[in-house]
């Protein structure tokens, strides 16, 4: 694909963390890379400005919630994701899979597709994988991921292996379809927690071919040491020469050991929905601001921090606008939670190009911050 390109700039003598670059039609993608998330087209409460400010490079939108309102027919009519929100960097749209999957109780499934009911008003929807790859075709992302069955955890094997077999299928099925030159498609490995399971899924999308690999099924409720441990053999497996991103993990201390693994790209909604209950990521862990400590704290959240909220505002200041139920809180907290993520992944890449990513993990796992995640 000619829109895209993956290079790799230096690999970590002492770990497989990684720094590249990922080009694609709307910017360069320097990684690991954090990306927030804006599901119906909006990071909540943070403007595409505020983001640019605090150096995101990607941002997510989701398909699942897009299709059902406003509709992807109007989102293409509006010129694409691009236009509709006013973000001019790369952006990747989410399947929708795993909101549909999570809706269990009302989805019909059958190799062909899923059957499932509406969030908004309770009508009924059917998706095939070619159904799919046509909505993400109207929004016009330019990364957009396969249509996949991403089983709960805990699963039986059985389950699990049904689930890895329908999403390869399905793999083959949405790069059958999908036809649009500037999109790059990325197959989504699952197998839950079992290594034969995730080598048997890695094996199979290698063989249909993507210019990426999203690694999915995790941040279902499985505890971090499993994740880890799972993932490992996972990240050794997938092609050296493409982008790997771990969808929906942004815990910091996760992110940086998946990052000593191997892994590129990360996404959560966990920054931006920690700050709209009044908690501040920092290095010595989360704070809660409603905590009467800080009312009278007229430092920054974080000594270390650069980021323009803690540049400009006030433990105190913001605690008051927390306790107040000023929307202005969950703003600020996003921001600055957004961007603790986003130069957490700029200090990892700093760090492998210089050789001392084993280091700078070791740093992490000793500091004051590292077991609040």
């Amino acid at each position: 694909m000619t829109h895209f390109q993956f290079s790799l700039d230096a690999i970590d003598p002492a770990t497989s963390a990684r720094a590249g670059v990922f080009t694609t039609p709307h910017g360069d993608v320097p990684t690991p890379m954090f990306m927030p998330v804006g599901t119906r087209a909006t990071v909540k409460g943070v403007t595409p400005g505020q983001l640019r400010e605090i150096g995101a490079h990607v941002v997510l939108a989701n398909t699942y919630h897009l299709f059902l309102r406003p509709g992807s027919d109007l989102v293409r009519e509006a010129g694409g994701l691009h236009r509709f929100m006013a973000w001019d960097g790369p952006i990747l749209t989410d399947s929708g899979g795993f909101q549909v999957f999570s809706l269990a109780d009302t989805l019909k499934l059958t190799d062909k597709g899923v059957e499932f009911r509406s969030i908004v008003d309770g009508a009924k929807h059917f998706w095939t994988p070619e159904d799919n790859m046509h909505i993400q075709e109207d929004l016009g992302a330019d990364i957009i991921m396969q249509l996949d069955q991403c089983p709960p955890y805990p699963a039986e094997k059985e389950f699990v292996a049904t689930a890895v077999r329908r999403s390869a299928e399905w793999a083959a099925r949405c790069k059958a379809a999908h036809s649009r030159e500037d999109q790059a498609l990325f197959g989504i490995v699952q197998g839950g927690v079992f290594e034969d399971l995730r080598a048997e899924s890695v094996s199979r999308l290698a063989d249909i071919g993507f210019p990426g690999y999203g690694i999915g099924g995790y941040s279902v409720g499985e505890p971090h040491d499993l994740m880890l441990e799972s993932l490992a053999p996972v990240t050794d497996l997938l092609p050296a020469d493409r982008p790997r991103y771990l969808m929906g993990v942004g815990n910091p201390t996760t992110m940086l050991e998946a990052i000593a693994l191997g892994v590129d790209l990360f996404d959560c909604v966990l920054p931006t929905r920690t700050a709209r209950t009044g908690t501040a990521f920092s290095s010595e862990g989360r704070m809660n601001l409603k905590n009467a400590k800080y009312a009278r704290d007229f430092g920054p959240l974080d000594d270390a921090c650069a980021c323009p909220v803690c540049a400009t505002y006030s433990r105190a200041y913001i605690r008051h606008l927390v306790i107040a139920k000023e929307m202005l809180a969950s703003t600020l907290l996003s921001i600055h939670n957004l961007y603790v993520l986003i130069d957490l992944a700029r200090q990892a890449r700093a760090a492998i190009l210089e050789g001392r990513y084993s280091a700078f993990l070791a740093a992490w796992r000793s500091g004051p911050g590292h077991d609040d995640y």
